[in-house]
Order: structure tokens, then C-alpha cells, then sequence
């Protein structure tokens, strides 16, 4: 298995913070947030990872991955600012398709600060044998919010997956965070050439779950999302690290 980062967004909401730097190289304790998420997922057994950067911050990234014991392939998409970004499903794409990856995929977002380890979603993506997703129990719901939402049936299998819902039809709300065996990996490419959405990563999920199988697994404890300069230091003032 091998890890694909999606760290290519310009995080405008955080300005000035990440004007000049990604969001993903702020400092969460004394680490930033990527060596958070890579220094546990290494931990679980992946050394190759492929994170893809938008052409401003390229070698912000390169510079980073210098630092790393593992194996890192940077890309850039391209894009310049947030008028010709490629969004995160095209990304998913231009990774697969840049690095020719035919091998089960962990993919992520690069910007969220987790207090859990990601064993828990390997080993239960090894026990159910499907492309997988998170979800967690969000009781209660601001109105007029746009939610990532899923619905499950009794085995946790994937009923439905909404992108971008007000009002949503179920509690159980969806982080970034994906598994793709390699057998689902040429859907990816046919869902955008039949018009999946291509800006949130959760468009191609609702897309795809009509046509193979997810299973979701509950998040065993919290997902800092990291979106606003009061959400960050929100997050540096409480957490504790990850727990395995």
C-alpha cells in the first residue's frame, strides 16, 4: 500500500498563516501537521508516499520531505491560486496517473490533526476486503452547514455518500481520509470523465458507491479540522497527540 496526500488547496480561510506556507506544514506542538499524520502512518507499515502540491508551495514540500526517512515523490499540479486549482479529486487523479499506481491506496487529506492512529482504519480495511471510508456520530448539526454525510446498513457497507448537504439524511458525517483497493482505482478516472464533481474528494465516493462497494468505519476518538486561524489555535491549545 501507498499513501496519497491531497495538500494542493490554498487555505484562504487561514490567511495570513498560510499566505506564504501550506497549511499543512503548520506546527501542531513541535511537529507540523504532516509529520503528525506520516510519523503514524509509518509507524502502520507505509513508506511511500506521493503528495500532491499546488505550484506555489511545491518547494515548501520538497524541502519538508528532505527532512523525511521515507520515500516521497512530490507533485505539482499546476495550479497558482485558487481560480485554476484542479480540485481534489483531479489531483487523486493526476497522482494515479503521474506515479502509474496500480496498488491499494491510502489517501488523505494533508491539513487534519487526528488523536487516533490509523492502524485502526488499515486493520479494518484488511478485515472487510472493500474500499473504505470514516465516519463519526455528529449529534448535533448547525443548520444551513454543508455536511459530507453517509448512510450504512446493518454490515457498515456504504448506502448512500452526500457531498456538500444541507439538512442531511443521516448523523454519521465524513472525514477526508479514503481507502481505494487497486482493483477501484480505473473508476477514478471514468467517474471524472462522466462528470463527477472534481473540487471535494467525498463527490467521487458518492459517486463510486453506486458502482463497487465501501465499507465505513466509526472514528474511534476526534479529527482536529484545522480551517480557520481560531479552529488552529483552538487545536494547539488542546491536543494531547495520537494515541494508538
Amino acid at each position: 500500500m501507498k499513501c496519497v496526500i491531497l495538500a494542493a488547496g490554498y487555505a484562504t480561510r487561514l490567511y495570513p498563516l498560510a499566505e506564504n506556507s501550506p497549511k499543512a506544514l503548520l506546527k501542531v506542538g513541535d511537529k507540523t501537521i504532516l509529520d503528525h499524520l506520516c510519523d503514524d502512518i509509518s509507524l502502520c507499515g507505509v513508506t511511500e508516499y506521493i503528495l500532491v502540491s499546488n505550484h506555489r508551495f511545491k518547494t515548501h514540500f520538497d524541502n519538508w520531505a528532505a527532512g523525511r526517512k521515507e520515500a516521497f515523490t512530490i507533485l505539482d499540479d499546476g495550479s497558482t491560486d485558487n481560480s485554476n486549482r484542479l480540485g481534489a479529486v483531479r489531483d487523486m487523479d493526476f497522482a494515479i496517473r503521474q506515479c502509474a499506481l496500480n496498488e491499494d491506496l491510502l489517501v488523505i487529506a494533508g491539513d487534519n490533526v487526528l488523536d487516533f492512529s490509523f492502524s485502526h482504519f488499515l486493520n479494518y480495511w484488511k478485515r472487510v476486503g472493500t474500499s473504505c471510508i470514516m465516519r463519526w456520530y455528529e449529534p448535533t448539526l448547525v443548520p444551513d452547514k454543508k455536511y459530507c454525510v453517509c448512510t450504512v446498513d446493518g454490515s457498515e457497507k456504504v448506502l448512500e455518500m452526500r457531498e456538500k448537504v444541507v439538512n442531511p439524511a443521516s448523523h454519521w458525517l465524513v472525514p477526508p481520509f479514503y481507502i481505494y483497493t487497486a482493483s477501484d482505482l480505473p473508476l477514478i478516472g471514468r467517474a471524472l470523465e462522466a462528470g463527477c464533481p472534481a473540487d471535494a474528494p467525498g463527490s467521487l465516493v458518492q459517486h463510486l458507491c453506486t458502482q463497487t462497494v465501501f465499507h465505513a468505519m466509526e472514528m474511534p476518538a476526534k479529527r482536529y479540522d484545522i480551517g480557520t486561524p481560531e479552529s488552529y489555535e483552538a487545536v494547539c491549545r488542546t491536543y494531547r497527540g495520537i494515541t494508538c
